[in-house]
């Protein structure tokens, strides 16, 4: 039987600065090179760079969408899925994903860590809230290699 690829979800901001943008497309990139699913909210900012990112590394990108158009995902996500649950789908992005980075963001990404956090789903935070329970991780390098011994060690 076939081993299922791990789920990571890049949550953050809509809109971004340049910065955290590029750590976003970095963060895709080696989502990639894990062969992990990238899931985010399938918008602009954070999640648009990390999907651009995933996908120039030959990454497959999933995008749960708040509208109920799917056409309204970035070009990068392979799979839009429109759910036309507003905000709500953030417990759609939690749930779906083994595990969380999260990047600066408002309180969209606020929600999408405590749904995370409550589900039991590993979060790691990049220059993001800074919330009891979260990992901390300061570049993607370091947030990759903490995943990496979390996979390994539960």
């Amino acid at each position: 039987m076939e081993k299922k690829k791990m789920i990571i979800g890049v949550i953050g901001g809509h809109s971004c600065s340049a910065k955290t943008a590029k750590l976003a497309r970095e963060l895709g990139k080696e989502i990639a090179k894990l062969g992990a699913i990238l899931v985010c909210g399938g918008l602009s900012g954070v999640m648009e760079a990390a999907a651009q990112g995933a996908k120039e590394n030959g990454g497959i990108t999933v995008g749960l969408l708040p509208g109920a158009d799917k056409g309204n995902a970035n070009k990068f996500i392979d799979i839009p899925l429109a759910t036309g649950l507003g905000y709500t789908r953030n417990t759609l992005v939690a749930t779906a994903s083994d595990i969380i980075i999260a990047l600066p963001g408002e309180y969209g990404t606020l929600s999408e860590i405590g749904f995370a956090l409550n589900a039991k789903k590993p979060v790691v935070g990049i220059g993001s809230w800074d919330i009891r329970g979260m990992l901390k991780a300061s570049s993607a390098k370091q947030a990759i290699s903490i995943i990496k011994r979390r996979a390994l060690h539960g």
